[in-house]
């Protein structure tokens, strides 16, 4: 009779899914989110602390920005396609760790009303600081209908909730000529799966739908489909998503470069900002760089998709490589996000009409801000701060947010209260 000797990596397969099945949860996943978390924080301090609350400058315009305006603004395009991406591969680990279709499927449709609601109320009256407030629709949003037509798929097989993921990603483009117009008087429920923009009640905005919902829908099913390469042994899983996100840059470089399929015109600049120019047109090398990766958020494209995941699952093997306060830092915030996301709009809210008024000014824009941003209320031409005090400030908000989260952190791991799981 022979012994049966696993192979090292065998071994650490079995340990990475006997890790998930007893609920440890996977560090890296929390490092990736905690750092687009700390990126995110970033992009909306820049919203409420830069010169005319960001409402003066399209910062990835080429003939409008600078360099670093550029940067800061396009680094934060990672974390919106993140978030939702983790949510998928989070609902299939759950699945992983024995909770049935059943337990599951209602988990994610309560957690996808329950944040709906928080968009609609407390997180838009964040943004805006005024009642009534404008309703505003973004990721937390999105979040919340993917999770709802996702508590639907996990009756499918995962295999068959990637391959809608990627139909969808790949595909939605096509769907780029049809118009709310044509629509007639259901124009708003094609705002709703695709379109978005401005929504109004007769001749009376209400609110910006940011993100639609199709699309990041098959953002979030890539990430329930995908879910079980986050349990396979981590050098096998490194190795998957650093060779998928090269796949998606090379193809997202063929497609942009080659002015293909995937990324609509359509993307040109609106609202008070204007139109955009195409990569080609542009004067400079560097302006053509930026044109270039200035890629469609508003539905989120193919070439959008595959630009901002694929430099993230590039990076992924390299999450393993953080250790000591870096990787404790990052995994804080990262293992609270909607925690950190509700604190941190009221917070930055808060800190830039303080900031002003110190100074002496006018902060009347701060009240009923979205409207006041996105119609050009002459007084927003006095707010704000050069950039490099909006990184300051996003300094002071990280340092004041982080012992919060640390111990909202410790809480939900002493705690197994159900009521923790939805915040």
């Amino acid at each position: 009779m022979t012994d049966t000797i696993a192979s090292p990596a065998m071994q650490a397969a079995s340990t990475s899914s006997a890790q998930v099945a007893t609920g440890v949860r996977i560090s890296e996943i929390d490092m990736l989110r905690g750092l687009v978390i700390v990126l995110m924080a970033l992009d909306h301090t820049r919203d409420y602390f830069f010169t005319a609350g960001g409402f003066s400058t399209n910062p990835l315009d080429p003939a409008q920005t600078t360099p670093w305006l550029y940067a800061t603004r396009w680094i934060t395009h990672l974390c919106a396609p993140t978030f939702v991406f983790l949510a998928g591969v989070s609902a299939y680990l759950q699945f992983a760790k024995g909770k049935t279709a059943p337990k599951l499927s209602m988990f994610l449709l309560t957690r996808g009303l329950w944040l709906i609601a928080l968009e609609l109320t407390v997180l838009s009256f964040g943004w805006s600081f005024a009642a009534p407030w404008m309703l505003f629709m973004q990721v937390i949003w999105a979040i919340g209908w993917s999770m709802i037509v996702l508590a639907g798929a996990v009756w499918l097989p995962r295999m068959a909730v990637l391959a809608i993921g990627v139909a969808i990603v790949a595909g939605h483009n096509l769907l780029d000529p049809i118009s709310p117009q044509q629509w007639g008087s259901a124009s708003l429920l094609w705002q709703f799966l695709h379109e978005g923009g401005p929504v109004f009640v007769g001749e009376a905005p209400i609110g910006i739908l940011a993100y639609p919902i199709l699309p990041w829908f098959g953002v979030i099913a890539l990430g329930y489909g995908m879910g079980a390469v986050f349990m396979e042994a981590p050098a096998k899983r490194d190795r998957t998503l650093l060779m998928l996100g090269l796949a998606m840059i090379a193809a997202f470089l063929v497609l942009r470069g080659f002015d293909l399929y995937g990324n609509p015109y359509a993307d040109a600049r609106g609202g008070p900002f204007g139109a955009s120019v195409a990569w080609q047109d542009q004067p400079e090398l560097g302006a053509q760089i930026m044109g270039f990766m200035d890629v469609q958020k508003y539905p989120p494209s193919l070439h959008f998709v595959l630009a901002t995941l694929g430099i993230v699952f590039t990076l992924w093997p390299l999450l393993a490589r953080v250790r000591g306060p870096v990787a404790a830092f990052l995994t804080t915030f990262g293992a609270v996000p909607f925690f950190f996301y509700v604190l941190h709009i009221y917070l930055i809210h808060v800190l830039a009409i303080a900031a002003n008024a110190a100074l002496g000014r006018d902060v009347s824009p701060f009240f009923n801000y979205l409207v006041n941003g996105f119609t050009g209320m002459p007084a927003m031409q006095q707010i704000g701060f050069s950039l490099p005090w909006v990184y300051a400030a996003w300094i002071v908000v990280l340092a004041l947010l982080y012992p919060l989260c640390r111990y909202w952190q410790q809480l939900k791991a002493r705690r197994r209260d159900w009521w923790l799981s939805y915040l």
